[in-house]
């Protein structure tokens, strides 16, 4: 297994393995930013409150940062700061997640096709002509859908852990997530139980990784409580029911990749138990000149590896925008 992981991180950076290079560039000092600098905000949008946090200067390019499954925009709260001296950044939680308002399921659709729209109407109120897109895990399918459908207002695309391709889904335990899709009332309940149980929780943060004490517990303590609030592991269900259409518009998602070749930057942690390795390099097939990075972290990078994240960005955002 090392040897396979050490021969794909040789192909990721055409046969050096020095995929963290890019982290010591340095960028011109800008105005500081910390945490203080984030502010809280809420809007509607067809009747649900969003909430997201803002933070950088107004009138400087734009992130849009996507978060994943079962997180929030908190899960983005170490990297804010650390972009918001030289970017305006956005975070915001889909509906059902965080903050926002999460309506059940007879009240609203729980799809990804739902979720962008309302991020898409989110992004037009608050005046968003154009932005560059950080996606993970969930925030990959919503990406994608804004990417598809207004290709002229993204302007670059950092992937960190997302899929867009089958090659993601090449671990055995996507069996059992696909047979709930196939056959959704005979393996629910095997897919709630996983759901709602902690050391499922840990095991997403943690997945392979060698130094499990440097994982804060309080990242799963907070997700294994969000979701065993009420309706909240229904709400959860369903939308992972959806997932089998972001599959099915893969090809469609590559093709957006190979037509309008956005700067694309794949930062990707080795460590993942959802998403196969193989997924980091299979961006290159559509892309050659992507940039890709595998680095020392999981599935949620920021737990580990936060600082070399926001480095790999910084220099990608500063090379690809300015």
């Amino acid at each position: 297994m090392l040897a396979r992981l050490v021969m794909l991180c040789a192909m990721l950076t055409g046969g050096a393995l020095v995929p963290l290079r890019a982290a010591t560039m340095s960028a011109p000092p800008s105005a500081r930013a910390t945490h203080a600098t984030t502010v809280y905000k809420t809007v509607e949008i067809d009747g649900l409150k969003i909430f997201y946090r803002e933070a950088g200067p107004p009138g400087a390019p734009t992130v849009l940062l996507l978060h994943g499954f079962p997180s929030s925009s908190r899960m983005f709260e170490p990297l804010i700061p650390l972009l918001a001296d030289r970017y305006h950044v956005i975070a915001p939680d889909y509906p059902g997640f965080g903050h926002s308002d999460a309506p059940p399921p007879d009240k609203f659709t729980y799809t990804f096709a739902s979720i962008t729209t309302v991020v898409d109407k989110l992004t037009q109120t608050l005046g968003l002509s154009t932005y560059s897109l950080y996606v993970t895990d969930y925030g990959g399918a919503v990406g994608m859908r804004l990417a598809t459908a207004h290709p002229e207002r993204v302007r670059a695309i950092v992937v960190q852990n997302a899929a867009v391709h089958d090659d993601a889904l090449a671990d055995p335990r996507w069996a059992s997530r696909k047979a709930f899709w196939a056959d959704r009332a005979a393996h629910e309940e095997q897919i709630r139980k996983g759901m709602l149980a902690a050391e499922g929780a840990r095991a997403r943060h943690l997945g392979g990784s060698p130094r499990p004490d440097r994982y804060d517990p309080d990242q799963w303590d907070a997700e294994v409580a969000d979701m065993n609030r009420p309706g909240m592991v229904q709400i959860a269900l369903d939308l992972f029911y959806d997932y089998r259409t972001n599959v099915a518009a893969f090809p469609a998602w590559q093709g957006y990749l190979r037509t309008h070749k956005p700067p694309l930057l794949v930062v990707w942690g080795k460590y993942d138990p959802i998403f196969a390795l193989g997924e980091a390099a299979a961006f290159r097939r559509e892309l050659p000149d992507a940039e890709i990075h595998v680095i020392e972290a999981g599935h949620f990078a920021f737990d580990e590896a936060v600082d070399q994240v926001a480095a790999l960005t910084r220099a990608f955002l500063n090379k690809s925008l300015h």
